[in-house]
């Protein structure tokens, strides 16, 4: 049995999990990948890293009875905080508030240098949560570390995986923010194509079946399966086997970066993520998946965690040893605070009180949409997260379902002259080829704001196309 890089016990090489069979429980043997085999996949940064020599010893002070003269840590009883206290909304009835204080070692704990990976409790809640969320529990091969917010800990793995020259696989349209990451790299960013069911797997077969003889396969894919960042497209469940199938046949890791996981409100079931899903597989441990809180307690706070396999986590650990040394304590204490108080029954009722919100932005959005762009623009209707990806139809003759046209020069600057700011969709992808597509944010406008954006955007595309 192993432990994560800051003393908590989360992994091992192999175990028994509970299932069903005929009504009887029988033991489902969760096989790893061992540590050996990320050797290759770790760049040539993260091999060189060192553990810091005193952030690696900060496990020892734990022992009962040792007098550690170890870290430069300040004296608290200094600090001038002596209590805080907060309110927050409740779970199941928002017009009543609950407070909440920190004090004592709790607030302590949050004043004071931490563990790198984060405080214990929270590191524990955590797990469970993802034991809750995905059926993945303690013993199973994986790791968990926080960082501030989630493209921290994306940005960490990137660079723990990737190394300057590589190819890697990024879904298109993806994500913008990542794009620097991987163009700072030199990286060669192969695009594989999504439609509303998510990545096209049967494209990145091809790709990879076709892949260039003595040429270095691609080692990661990155994927927003859920609600994505930018064209909401929610991945079914058959294109998610699809591609976890493809990363075992062609050796590659999953990115699954994963905002907008606890923002999903379509009619059907949510489906199944990739980090629960590869349990079905023949071994686990291709999956790094990463979580935020930023859309769902607060942006500001800069809180995420990432999961999976304890030798890239511990990557991630040690790039965060000499970059920003942890995520902020005294965040994760207030954090702690509240996911404490609520316990788990109440954090799953906020987050569907969350989901419920955006559904709602969702329907208002789309009606605008059909009220002032029917006719104009194609879009698919998203089951999560927070922006619509539609196409203008930039010309009366274009034909449905053809890309035609460059919507960047409308909406940079003819859109914007009218009134309203979007984004064109070629930010969106990595080659910055031309796109008629445009992403829209539904997330603060109000209806009729969006219904007075799009009346606006109505006036512009007319008259580019020539109707007004």
């Amino acid at each position: 049995m192993a432990t994560h890089s800051d003393g908590i016990l989360v992994s091992a090489s192999g175990v028994s999990t509970p299932i069903e069979t005929n009504g009887h429980a029988v033991e489902k043997v969760v096989k790893c990948l061992p540590a050996d085999f990320y050797t290759d996949f770790l760049s040539d940064v993260a091999k060189e890293r060192k553990p810091s020599p005193i952030r690696g010893l900060f496990p020892l002070e734990n022992k009962p009875g040792v007098i550690s003269l170890l870290a430069g840590k300040p004296n608290d009883v200094m600090f001038p905080f002596k209590s805080l206290s907060f309110n927050i909304a409740s779970p199941t009835d928002p017009s009543h508030e609950q407070s909440i204080s920190l004090s004592g070692k709790d607030l302590s704990a949050g004043l004071q240098y931490g563990p790198t990976g984060g405080l214990p409790r929270l590191l524990k809640w955590f797990i469970g949560l993802q034991a809750l969320s995905h059926g993945r529990k303690s013993g199973e091969g994986w790791s968990l570390t926080m960082g501030s917010g989630s493209q921290d800990l994306i940005y960490k793995a990137v660079n723990a995986l990737v190394n300057p020259g590589d190819a890697i696989l990024v879904e298109s349209p993806v994500y913008a923010g990542v794009i620097p990451m991987f163009e700072i790299l030199h990286c060669e960013q192969i695009e594989v194509e999504t439609d509303a069911n998510g990545v096209c797997s049967h494209l990145l077969r091809d790709i990879l079946e076709n892949w260039p003889v003595g040429k270095p396969k691609p080692k990661v894919l990155y994927t927003v399966p859920y609600g994505c960042n930018p064209t909401g497209m929610t991945a079914t469940l058959e294109r998610r086997k699809e591609v976890l199938q493809l990363a075992r046949e062609h050796n590659f890791l999953i990115l699954e970066d994963d905002p907008y996981f606890y923002l999903y409100f379509g009619k059907a079931a949510r489906p199944l993520s990739y980090f629960q899903l590869e349990l079905d597989e023949p071994e686990v441990g291709r999956v790094i998946r990463f979580d935020s809180f930023s859309k769902i307690l607060s942006a500001g706070m800069r809180l995420g965690f990432a999961s999976g396999p304890k030798p890239i986590i511990d990557a991630i650990d040690l790039h965060t040893a000499t970059a920003n040394l942890q995520a902020s304590s005294l965040i994760q204490a207030i954090t702690l605070a509240l996911v404490e108080e609520w316990g788990y029954n109440n954090f799953f009722a906020h987050t569907r009180a969350v989901a419920d919100f955006y559904r709602e932005k969702r329907d208002a959005f789309e009606s605008a949409l059909n009220e002032h762009l029917g006719g104009l623009a194609e879009w698919c209707t998203p089951e999560a997260g927070m922006f619509f990806w539609f196409k203008l139809l930039l010309s009366p003759n274009q034909a449905p379902g053809v890309d035609e046209g460059d919507s960047e020069d409308l909406i940079r600057t003819k859109a914007y002259e009218g009134g309203v700011l979007a984004l064109p969709g070629t930010v969106f992808l990595p080659n910055g080829r031309e796109t008629a597509f445009v992403r829209a944010s539904f997330s603060l406008c109000t209806e009729e704001q969006a219904n007075e954006a799009l009346k606006r955007l109505r006036a512009v595309l007319l008259k580019q196309r020539g109707e007004a």
